[in-house]
């Protein structure tokens, strides 16, 4: 806990998938796609990274013209690379801008995060391709970004930080069944006694079954006794008024 924080410092796919950076399995495909990928920076990208800022969530209709009309409010842009399709040379909905001094790369991405630009709420961050050790693009199952309707949330970046992990492991045992040994003999123990408690009172029911039926019996034959007696007196009563 005490070298927590909210933004990763190294990528690591197992722990962008979880939502507190404390899972030890996988629980989606991408997941183990990203840990498999063996992936390189692209050597072919020119410029400073720490002097670079990533822009997302653009609208496809947004140009360089209007990305520059736009940033260049925090200070001297160097160079905008809005990223294209190969093949149909639409915009994919991201860019890289890269500024000539710190102060105005700083000033951006405090103040140009969540800026509406042709009616889309952009997201604004650090280039971390070429800054964050370990980097997986999304593509190959990593990033940051992704939907929860996609099933490939991920954490550890700006727009969605690592939640403090909370440790309760003593809370957890006894819920689960996980005390102590003692606790658990306890329970065992306590399962036996019931066990022969229910056997012993079986065996006494039973032992106490043909005591009934006799005694029954036995009423029986005494009900018998005293009514043939109450017959043979109503006869002498009889016999008498005669």
């Amino acid at each position: 806990m005490a070298d927590w924080a909210p933004i990763a410092k190294e990528y690591d796919p197992l722990k962008a998938g979880s939502i507190d950076g404390t899972d030890e399995e996988p629980h989606d495909r991408a997941i183990w796609r990203a840990m498999l990928a063996r992936y390189v920076p692209n050597k072919g990208v020119t410029g400073d990274p720490h002097l670079t800022l990533f822009v997302a969530r653009l609208n496809l209709q947004t140009t360089e013209d209007k990305l520059k009309e736009v940033f260049s409010r925090y200070g001297d842009i160097r160079k905008i690379r809005l990223v294209r399709d190969l093949v149909t040379g639409f915009s994919k909905g991201y860019a890289f801008i890269e500024y000539k001094e710190e102060r105005a790369l700083l000033k951006a991405h405090r103040d140009a995060n969540r800026l509406v630009i042709d009616q889309h709420e952009i997201f604004v961050d650090f280039e971390l391709e070429r800054t964050l050790k370990g980097w997986i693009p999304r593509r190959l199952g990593g990033g940051f970004g992704g939907k929860k309707e996609s099933g490939q949330l991920r954490f550890g970046g700006r727009d969605r930080p690592f939640r403090k992990p909370i440790n309760l492991p003593n809370m957890k045992n006894d819920f689960y069944g996980e005390g102590s040994s003692e606790k658990r003999n306890w329970s065992r123990e306590g399962t036996r006694d019931w066990r022969t408690r229910d056997r012993d009172h079986e065996r006494s029911r039973d032992k106490r079954w043909p005591e009934r039926e006799r005694s029954w019996a036995w009423g029986d034959s005494e009900r018998e006794r005293d009514s043939k007696d109450e017959r043979s007196r109503g006869r002498e009563r009889k016999d008498r008024d005669r």
